[in-house]
């Protein structure tokens, strides 16, 4: 049995319909995926015992059209970043742009971008992040925004917010919701830094993504950032 075969069999052992059928409620975007119903503990505990399994084996479970094997494939990968060389993370990271059309739901983005975009780009040119931010793709512009975390992590927040300011006409709530959450996570670094950002948009920005990026703020403070957001955009 090769290792990806032997993966996907310890995968499918911890199959629960229960569990599965409560994990699809989650996911608007994959009325097509088959869900297994594997807790997040157990699939990173398969993970680590198949961390070694070759790109290509990645590859093949990134295109299944079940859920928990593409997770699976996401945690392997982040695993595989982390413990090799920058020539090893040059390929990984390398791979994982070239092979981002297999990136197609909310979660994907979330536990891969900031773990390997992210760490790839902290010194790096981070151009690719502003094409990714304009892409007609919603989970390319989920990539953009959410890579920042890792920046923010490390204090740097100029890029949070000048993509932010990019994706602020975005058309999707997934795009509104991480980048109210990038913005609160900027917050929580320079606080003034947001507040600057605020006052210029809070009466334009999408009201989801205006609610998670004051969500730390004191209940006066969101409430004032709401009703203003709401008078103004009531004029004619």
């Amino acid at each position: 049995m090769s290792s990806l075969e032997a993966a996907r069999q310890a995968l499918h052992q911890l199959s629960d319909p229960a569990r599965a059928k409560v994990q699809r409620g989650f996911f608007k975007n994959s009325a097509e995926d088959i869900f297994l119903g594997v807790p997040t503990p157990s699939l990173r505990k398969i993970a680590k015992a198949f961390a070694q399994l070759p790109l290509a084996g990645i590859r093949t479970l990134m295109q299944s059209a079940i859920h928990e094997e593409r997770s699976l494939a996401n945690e392997i990968l982040c695993l595989q970043f982390r413990n090799v060389p920058e020539a090893g993370q040059k390929k990984i990271f390398d791979f994982y742009i070239r092979n981002r059309r297999l990136i197609r739901e909310w979660d994907a983005v979330d536990g891969t971008a900031p773990y390997i975009v992210g760490p790839w780009l902290l010194d790096r040119d981070k151009a690719l992040l502003y094409e990714l931010a304009r892409s007609p793709r919603l989970w390319d512009r989920r990539i953009a925004i959410v890579s920042t975390w890792w920046f923010i992590r490390n204090g740097r927040v100029g890029d949070a917010f000048a993509l932010a300011e990019i994706l602020l006409g975005d058309p999707e709530d997934l795009i509104h919701k991480a980048t109210g959450w990038m913005l609160r996570e900027a917050g929580k670094k320079d606080l003034r830094a947001l507040e600057r950002f605020l006052r210029k948009h809070h009466a334009s920005m999408p009201r989801t993504a205006l609610r998670y990026a004051i969500e730390r703020f004191p209940p006066e403070q969101r409430q004032r950032y709401l009703q203003r957001r709401a008078s103004l955009s009531l004029r004619p």
